[in-house]
């Protein structure tokens, strides 16, 4: 499949696929190599070092590949390497960012939760960052929510959708329950936008934010028209492999089948 001026995505895992879906539902005529790097899964248990190899390896393939630009389609990544990731490349690579400075201007309450991986929460790069972007009286929550995150790398949410509700409302009622006046939440991490529903239903009153929306701004100097098409390709283990991954996007209703990198 012949791609004209492609922009890049990549993750580790499945969730990333939502932003491909955002991405063509705002650039209509934008080709897009999607790039699900599973070798790697998952990012968030790697050190700074192996996390940085990790995501330079999959930019400088996609850029071999022909992609005028990347999107790094993770949040842990985006935070702890981003800037020694586009030192080391040279092309233009988009992160995805907890939104805390626009989850702080809509909460009349000035407590908002972001709502991650655990080595994204727990990280000092994430401290930093929530203190840079909070204002002043705000308070930012950073939460571990790597059990909701497994929610979707497992495919619960479409196979069990009961199970899923029960375990996210529960998780939310336990945050709320120790936080009672947290109005807004960012879903960050790409798999947790999957759940956008389920958390509706669990605190109908709350605001969730999805992180992918500054992405599309930041894309739009480098999209161009080509023929809307969409290439996955994709990395394996033996736990992890190709014909699971491609089950995977077929669950998810996409029209999209992955082959395997060379």
């Amino acid at each position: 499949m012949e791609l004209h001026r492609p922009i890049g995505i990549f993750d580790a895992g499945i969730g990333s696929y939502a932003i491909v879906e955002r991405v063509r539902a705002r650039f209509p005529r934008q080709d897009i190599l999607y790039f699900a790097d599973r070798a790697s899964f998952p990012y968030g248990t790697k050190t700074h070092s192996e996390l940085l190899l990790c995501v330079q390896s999959a930019t400088q393939y996609l850029q071999k590949e022909g992609c005028v630009a990347v999107v790094l389609a993770s949040n842990a990544p985006s935070v702890v390497v981003l800037e020694p990731l586009r030192a080391a490349v040279s092309m233009p690579v988009v992160g995805i960012f907890p939104p805390v400075r626009e989850a702080v201007n809509h909460s009349n309450t000035k407590k908002i939760a972001v709502l991650g991986v655990r080595s994204m929460v727990t990280s000092e790069a994430m401290q930093r960052y929530a203190e840079q972007n909070r204002e002043a009286g705000s308070q930012v929550f950073l939460v571990n929510a790597s059990a909701l995150v497994d929610l979707v790398e497992s495919f619960t949410f479409i196979n069990d959708p009961q199970r899923t509700q029960d375990l996210v409302t529960r998780f939310i009622a336990d945050l709320r329950s120790s936080h009672p006046d947290i109005d807004v939440m960012t879903m960050s991490s790409t798999h947790l936008p999957w759940l956008k529903s389920f958390f509706m239903s669990a605190a109908p009153d709350v605001l969730f934010i999805d992180p992918a929306d500054t992405v599309l701004g930041e894309l739009d100097p480098f999209t161009s028209n080509g023929r809307g098409l969409t290439r996955c390709i994709a990395t394996e283990t033996p736990d992890l492999t190709l014909e699971a991954f491609n089950h995977a996007l077929q669950a998810l209703g996409t029209p999209h089948r992955a082959s395997l990198r060379d």
